[in-house]
């Protein structure tokens, strides 16, 4: 059993995933609030959100870190994360969407589909993550929810079937017309939307809302033989036949079951956790999970408590009561309070201290996490974020996470001597909470190099800094975080041999090809050679060196990605021949191959979307040419306001915010997200590398 729910199919494991600005988190507050979670209700714009704990949360009115809550609602267990829309923070989304079992896209009805929802509606893709979408915001002016279903299938690619009608609209919307059920559901704003009113479909939406229903059945006909067959006959179906037909293509990632309401205004909640429970899986819905044994075997688990323990640390957060807590999804099996796991990544024996469920920064302590579970662990001293845990006498590796690469750098030095030591420590702890984040010292200058996925990003690193870790520091202006590359074939043969004093000298031979590949298919190592050539030890040195080099190309000492090096020649002494002789060789090899490829510099770009009032776009696209950008499209949106899609270098965008403004008068608004890597012309490519180093 799970946490009190005595049958699996009775848990729900979701996530709130949107555009920053949506509504998610005040969604997520309506949510806590009806299911008797939380006994008033959080305002994101009044800073006493539940879900928004940080200090920084609150006084910026954005989520920054995801935060977990449990609630229940119609006998059901519903576990809740809710995750940030804002890009910088993006692989929060990625890592509570690996361990969820389905999640609420939330749209505003103004703006539609906008950039971070495709981010994070492609997230959910990659994960196979069934999904519903409510499109928030129905009492807003320019609210549209025709406008909103054409974005999903024009942007998104998915088949939307809409469930729900408003019932007037913008600031006259007063409720959802129900078409499973056709019925008409009003919120008593006195009770704070508490009191759901059902009531007959009024005369003047019966046409519209019959229609409607019409649609729906067309379309779940193409999904459902049973409802093919009475639509052919023109036959009726009932609401339990189209309910089957909708939570069978929604399992089945075929489409997407879409509703309405004003989640500020109190409207559409309750029939959205309806929702919840009719159409997104429980753990037993989703297929078994995948890992792999000891001799790199593929193996399934199904969700049960009679089953091997499988579950996943998908986050670690640093807690001043507890060290660190672990945020974890037990996928079978089931996990106690003083009990002893494995690690197999780490190859550590790991003690269970003490399990919390989490509500939001809250916890309730707890002795058991069950099958298909979500909660917090402390003790765990070697887990860190993507890492599996299993039995004792048991290696069950479940597939890891994978998380983006960071685009921008400060440097980062301690105020006084007092500092110097808390630095360090804070800066260690930050890394083990966030994948994204990144920490290296310049080899040439001493300094502190910090690096993240936006100025947003480091800004909140730095003030977590000083309020959280009482750290005094001074940090330098945001730097682009190149990448290196390069452009063409190049065959590198490289003999190392080198006497010692023992009289016995080292020996490795080999020869490297390093090949371009196309921009986003990273790094690739192959050897070609036999085993009788050079032994299996040396060609994983061999491979080791080669991964080492690539963290630090020629130009500027950029990582190095977009390139396959492969090992094809190469010879051995059985005497003389180690694995560090084989190292040391490599490492020459590929400083020369890389010089030799025509080494190219990489930048970030961002895919950017601009909305603008009509009046200014000259002016804006005028800037953006400026920028080096490549404008992609140039759509209406409400009234004389227009979206400007464009791809422009990450360079070109700092100080965007304070200049588009200044250019439209505040009128305009941005948002961007990372695209891909893209060579650095020439000209420029030059200026940049003298200028790092010093040299112009």
């Amino acid at each position: 059993m799970v946490a009190g729910v005595d049958n699996l199919s009775l848990v729900r494991n979701i996530g709130i995933m949107a555009h920053i600005d949506a509504g998610k988190t005040t969604t997520s507050e309506r949510i806590i609030y009806y299911t008797g979670r939380s006994h008033k209700m959080g305002e994101v714009h009044d800073g006493n959100a539940t879900m928004d704990w940080m200090e920084q949360e609150q006084e910026r009115g954005i989520t920054i870190t995801s935060a977990a809550t449990t609630c229940k609602w119609q006998g059901h267990q519903i576990n809740i994360i809710d995750t940030p829309g804002h890009v910088d923070f993006t692989v929060e989304v990625e890592r509570c969407l690996r361990v969820l079992d389905g999640a609420i896209a939330v749209f505003c009805a103004v703006g539609g589909v906008e950039s971070q929802s495709e981010t994070v509606w492609r997230q959910a893709d990659k994960y196979k993550v069934p999904r519903l979408a409510f499109v928030n915001k129905m009492d807003r002016n320019g609210a549209d929810l025709e406008r909103c279903l054409r974005m999903m299938v024009e942007r998104l690619g998915v088949v939307p079937l809409l469930i729900q009608l408003p019932v007037g609209s913008e600031e006259n919307f007063r409720g959802i017309v129900d078409l499973i059920q056709e019925e008409m559901l009003l919120f008593d704003e006195y009770s704070q939307g508490n009191k759901v009113l059902r009531e007959p479909i009024p005369a003047n939406l019966i046409t519209a809302s019959a229609a409607a229903r019409m649609a729906l059945i067309e379309k779940l006909a193409d999904f459902d033989d049973g409802v093919m067959e009475k639509f052919l006959n023109e036959q009726t179906c009932t609401a339990a036949e189209l309910s089957r037909a909708i939570r069978a293509a929604t399992l089945s990632l075929r489409a997407v079951p879409v509703s309405c309401g004003s989640a500020l205004r109190n409207k559409g909640v309750q029939p959205l956790l309806d929702a919840v429970i009719n159409y997104l899986p429980s753990p037993l819905d989703v297929p078994p999970v995948h890992g792999v044994d000891q001799d790199g075997r593929d193996q399934r688990r199904q969700a049960g408590d009679q089953q091997k323990l499988s579950a996943l640390a998908f986050k670690i957060t640093s807690d001043p009561f507890v060290d660190n807590l672990a945020y974890v999804r037990v996928y079978s099996g089931v996990l106690r309070v003083g009990g002893k796991v494995y690690n197999p990544l780490k190859r550590k024996q790991e003690k269970i201290g003490r399990i919390l469920r989490m509500h939001a920064n809250k916890r309730e302590e707890i002795q058991e996490l069950h099958a298909g579970d979500i909660g917090a662990v402390v003790g765990l001293k070697f887990t860190a974020t993507g890492d599996s845990l299993c039995g004792l006498g048991d290696h069950f590796v479940l597939d890891t996470m994978e998380f983006p690469e960071s685009v921008i750098s400060v440097a980062i030095e301690p105020k006084g001597k007092a500092d110097e030591e808390k630095l360090a420590g804070a800066l260690a702890r930050i890394s083990v909470e966030d994948p994204s984040f990144r920490v290296r010292t310049d080899p040439d200058t001493g300094q502190i190099i910090i690096a993240g996925m936006g100025e947003l990003h480091l800004e909140i690193i730095a003030d977590r800094l000083r309020r959280e870790f009482k750290v005094g520091v001074n940090v330098g202006r945001p730097q682009v975080a190149y990448k290196e590359s390069i452009a063409n074939l190049a065959r590198v043969e490289t003999r190392f041999e080198q006497p010692t004093a023992s009289g016995k000298g080292q020996y490795a031979h080999i020869s490297l090809e390093f090949n371009p590949r196309p921009r986003g298919a990273g790094f690739a190592f192959q050897s070609l050679l036999d085993e009788d050539k050079v032994p299996p030890l040396f060609i994983a040195a061999v491979s080791k060196a080669v991964e080492n080099a690539m963290t630090s190309g020629v130009l500027l000492g950029f990582p190095v990605i977009d390139l396959e090096v492969k090992l094809i020649d190469g010879s051995y002494h059985e005497v003389e021949s180690t694995p560090q002789a084989f190292g040391i060789a490599t490492g020459i090899a590929c400083r020369q191959g890389l010089l030799e490829a025509d080494p190219r510099l990489l930048e970030p770009l961002m895919a950017v979307e601009i909305t603008v009032p009509e009046s200014f776009i000259g002016e804006v696209i005028v800037d953006l040419n400026g920028r080096r950008a490549a404008i992609s499209g140039n759509d209406s949106l409400i009234g004389d306001l227009r979206v400007i899609r464009a791809q422009v270098p990450l360079a070109e965008m700092f100080g965007y915010s304070t200049d588009l403004r200044s250019a439209t008068q505040g009128r305009a608004n941005y948002t961007m997200h990372f695209r891909g890597h893209e060579l650095v012309p020439d000209h420029l490519a030059q200026q940049i590398i003298k200028r790092v180093k010093g040299l112009g």
